[in-house]
Formats: structure tokens, C-alpha cells, sequence
């Protein structure tokens, strides 16, 4: 009964030890990268959407609607809280790794998502023609930070501080000002 036991103990020892999650190493992420420009498909897809400011723009709105929740409103992902802390990190847009991809391929990856990065497909979600003008905005991204903070963070670093500060969310938090000279607090 004590070896049962022992090897028990022994065998949860192990298949816990092994269940520790930590950043993939170097040659790990060299063959999931490689291996992504193998599986991506849409290489010889060409994008009929035109490249004129107007389709630029449009394609930014429909980023901005569907995208910058990860991506940040710059596609470099400035202000989002979560994108260096996943595992893989959320792709900076600007990267000379994405913008490798031919055209095709980034609406491959709107249309599929790539598995097991958090990146969802938007298939059935898009109209092909949104998706094609959000990659010619992926062509033409503004500098890193020069959009800003993303509203939904933007919101909820105001609360924090408010929270800081002794406020419930949405209302002021307590100061102090006067009226016609008389002093209070609130």
C-alpha cells in the first residue's frame, strides 16, 4: 500500500511539475512562426478593394469597430493593457513580421483567425469587402500612439483612480472646494 502510495504522490508530482505554463523559448517560437507562413493561406489573393484615402478610411472604421478592442486604435496595440501579457504576445500590426503577409494573406487570417493566439476568425461576421478595406488600413497604419488610448481602457483606468480615491464608478470622488469663500468637503 506505502509504494502505491509513494508512486501516486510520485506520478501527481510530475504531471503537475509538467502542467506549469511559461512563455515559449526561442526555437519554440521560431517553428510556430515558420510554421504559420506555411499553414496561412490567401498568398495569391489579390485585393480588389482600391488603394485610395477613401477605402483607407473606411477600412480604419471597421478596425476601430472590430479590431482596436486588441489591436489598440493604431494596429501597434498602445494602451492595451493585456497585449505584451498574452502568450503569444497580440501581433503589432506595424510588425515587419504582418506586414510580410501579402494582402491575401491578412484577409485569410480576418476571415480564419489563427488558432491558439486569441486571434478570432471574422468569416460569417464581415462582409469581404470590409475585411479587404481593413486590410488596405493595415497597409497604412498611423504611428505607434498617435490614436490613443482605446475608449473601453481609457474608461476603466478613470475608474480605477476614482476607486483610488474612495469613489464608487461613475460618481466624483470626495474633494474639497468653496462657494463665495466658505470651504467643504463633498
Amino acid at each position: 500500500m506505502r509504494k502505491a502510495l509513494s508512486g501516486l504522490t510520485l506520478a501527481a508530482l510530475l504531471v503537475l511539475g509538467g502542467c506549469k505554463a511559461t512563455a515559449p523559448g526561442s526555437v519554440e517560437t521560431k517553428i510556430a512562426t515558420e510554421a504559420k507562413k506555411v499553414t496561412i493561406g490567401g498568398k495569391d489573393w489579390k485585393n480588389p478593394a482600391p488603394d485610395t484615402p477613401e477605402a483607407v478610411a473606411e477600412g480604419k472604421g471597421h478596425f476601430q469597430h472590430h479590431c482596436q478592442i486588441c489591436h489598440g486604435m493604431d494596429g501597434h496595440n498602445s494602451g492595451v493593457p493585456f497585449a505584451d501579457t498574452m502568450s503569444p504576445e497580440v501581433a503589432d500590426l506595424g510588425s515587419k513580421d504582418v506586414q510580410d503577409y501579402t494582402d491575401g494573406q491578412l484577409k485569410w487570417i480576418i476571415d480564419n483567425g489563427i488558432r491558439l493566439t486569441g486571434m478570432p476568425g471574422w468569416k460569417d461576421i464581415l462582409e469581404d469587402d470590409e475585411k479587404w478595406k481593413i486590410v488596405r488600413f493595415l497597409r497604412h497604419l498611423p504611428a505607434k500612439g498617435s490614436e490613443g488610448i482605446p475608449e473601453v481602457f481609457k474608461e476603466e483606468k478613470e475608474e480605477h483612480q476614482e476607486m483610488k480615491q474612495g469613489a464608487k464608478p461613475g460618481e466624483a470622488a470626495p474633494h474639497t472646494h468653496s462657494h463665495g469663500g466658505a470651504e467643504h468637503k463633498h
